[in-house]
């Protein structure tokens, strides 16, 4: 797999699980984050910094549903680069014990390369990367 892209995945347990049964919003796009940060992560790999932070999440959709019992397989790709940003295509896919796999969420990530600076903070940094 290239620098460009990951893969990531999780199993839905009962704690993810929102009121009408299905998986919880905010924790499909607390999983899409660190598919993200996963491939922001190989993506950085000998760039002159020290991580990268999330910028903006420019969209979210929810295709369908997740059960309980699913596996939420996500592919991360880095789509393009600019100075000290770079904008994650991630998509999950669904997929439970009698289905096959299915698009439940596609979202679009910004992220920024940070540096911490002499004083301490962590400032955004030029990573030096194209895709």
């Amino acid at each position: 797999m290239s620098s460009n892209s990951a893969k990531y995945s999780q199993f839905v347990m009962p704690d993810h699980i929102n009121v009408v049964g299905t998986l919880f919003g905010g924790q499909m796009i607390a999983w899409v984050d660190l598919a993200a940060a996963k491939v922001a992560h190989r993506f950085l790999k000998g760039a002159d910094v020290d991580g990268a932070v999330t910028r903006t999440i420019d969209k979210v959709e929810f295709k369908e549903p997740v059960y309980l019992g699913d596996w939420v397989n996500f592919t991360a790709t880095i789509v393009s680069a600019g100075t000290t940003s770079f904008k994650i295509q991630v998509d999950a896919y669904a997929e439970g014990r009698d289905s096959e796999p299915r698009l439940a969420c596609v979202a679009t990530i910004v992220m920024v390369a940070v540096k911490k600076d002499t004083e301490g903070y962590y400032r955004k940094t030029p990573h030096g990367k194209s895709c």
